[in-house]
Order: C-alpha cells, then sequence, then structure tokens
C-alpha cells in the first residue's frame, strides 16, 4: 500500500506506521507527515528496519497549501496513493466564552480543513487507485465536552465533511471514513493522565475499564483502509471501550420513562 499518514510522529499516526510498514512490508510505501521535524524523523528511523519505503515530510496542516504539497510529493515519490490517513489534531482546552476567536479558527483549520484539502489535493489518486481516505475524528464530535467546546464542534463538523466526501466520492470509487477514539493515552493526552485519581475515574466510565491505546485505534483506521473494509464507506467507528453506550448506566436509571 501507498499511504500518507499525518500526525505521523508520534500516538495514533505512529502506532498506524507501524502496522502499515509491517503488513505492507517490501510492498508498503509511507510518507508520515507531522510539524515536529526532530519528532518525525525518529519515527521515519524507527520504521526503516520494515523493509517498507518510508519518506518524511515536514509540515504544519494550519497552512492552507501545506496539504496539497504533501499530496503531491506522496504521488512523485510513490507514483500514487492508495490511502491517506488524516489523523493531525489540536485540542484547545477553554470555555467558550473565554475562547479567542484566532483559536477557534486554528482548531477548525487542522482538525477540520486540513482534511478536506487533503482528500481534495488527493482525489485524482485516489480515484485512480480506488483508495480509501479514514480521519480520526472522536468521541467529543457526538457528546459536548466541555470546556473543549472548539475541539468538539470541530470533529463534529469533521465527521459529517467526510461522509459528505462519501457520497460525492463514492461514485468514485473512494472510500472516506472516520474513527472516534474514547479517552485515549497518547503523547498529547498523557500529562492530564499523569493524575492517577483523573486517569482511574475515567477509566472507571469505560465498561472496559482502561484507556485506549494507540494500537487500539490504529488498527480501527488500517481495516478501514485495508481491502477487507472494501465494502464500508460513510461510517464513523467508535473504538471507546463501550464508553459511548453508558449513558443511562451514568445517570443512575434503572429504566422507566
Amino acid at each position: 500500500m501507498r499511504v500518507l499518514i499525518t500526525g505521523a510522529a508520534s500516538g495514533i499516526g505512529l502506532a498506524l506506521a507501524g502496522i502499515v510498514a509491517k503488513k505492507a512490508a517490501e510492498r508498503g510505501c509511507l510518507m508520515l507527515v507531522d510539524r515536529d521535524e526532530a519528532r518525525l524523523h525518529e519515527a521515519a528511523a524507527s520504521l526503516r528496519g520494515t523493509g517498507a519505503k518510508i519518506v518524511a515530510s515536514t509540515a504544519d496542516l494550519l497552512d492552507p497549501g501545506a496539504p496539497a504539497r504533501v499530496v503531491e510529493e506522496a504521488g512523485r515519490q510513490f507514483g500514487g496513493l492508495d490511502g491517506i490517513a488524516s489523523n493531525a489534531g489540536i485540542i484547545q482546552s477553554a470555555p467558550l466564552t473565554e475562547l479567542a476567536s484566532p483559536e477557534f479558527d486554528r482548531i477548525f483549520a487542522i482538525n477540520a480543513r486540513a482534511t478536506w484539502l487533503l482528500g481534495k489535493a488527493a482525489h485524482p489518486l485516489l480515484k485512480e487507485s480506488r483508495g480509501a481516505l479514514v480521519a480520526t475524528a472522536s468521541v467529543s464530535a457526538e457528546h459536548p465536552t466541555p470546556p473543549l467546546g472548539a475541539y468538539s464542534a470541530s470533529k463534529a463538523a469533521l465527521v459529517m465533511l467526510v461522509q459528505q466526501m462519501a457520497v460525492e466520492w463514492g461514485p468514485d470509487g473512494i472510500r472516506c471514513n472516520c474513527v472516534s477514539p474514547g479517552p485515549t493515552l497518547t503523547p498529547m493526552t498523557a500529562p492530564a493522565y499523569a493524575n492517577p485519581k483523573l486517569k482511574q475515574q475515567r477509566e472507571s466510565n469505560i465498561p472496559l475499564r482502561r484507556l485506549g491505546r494507540p494500537e487500539d485505534i490504529a488498527n480501527a483506521i488500517a481495516f478501514l483502509m485495508s481491502p477487507e473494509g472494501a465494502y464500508i464507506s460513510g461510517v464513523n467507528l467508535l473504538v471507546d471501550g463501550g464508553m459511548s453506550q453508558c449513558l443511562m448506566p451514568a445517570t443512575g436509571s434503572g429504566g422507566g420513562h
């Protein structure tokens, strides 16, 4: 597979790169994209023993020209593209009454606009390969999550954007899906979960009683991008240990009206 992964220097993106590289081995071609140049090159070096062709491209997806540049580079290096994992994202903790307009725009630009621009630029390549795009959303796309109002709204926009892509680009043979992680232990969330009390409280609200691992999310993305998911398009796959099913248990309700 010829795959482009954004947010690839750590966490879910790096876990996905490892899964794809090992499965594809000598037939694999991976473009790893991240704004953290040092960590990106460390990530690329860690995967070079797999036999896959690994290319690292430093880019900040806040720049509206960056998605087209990395897609063009991947297409040139690999002779086409079979899949895009739009995984880069940012989080900003602030009540809506205190959030500044530039920060709101920045969150939407990276969490939603970047996926549209990646897909738009890659459309001819994905049409040729009958490929797939998978975006990393969040359970917060469907559940208000104070004080992450802009983050939740941006992920909700992302889910609808990808569903729109699935409908518009399906006739071109392009599949588009989302994966929505629940609480997951990644470098971005590690500082919060360093608090044992918070970690225990979060895990107690998850039926499987543990936080997600990057590999849990990455395996779902890899499946949706692979030939095994060839008839799946327009879905938002929740990967949350069952947490999203716990509204009624959380209220202590045993039924009734």
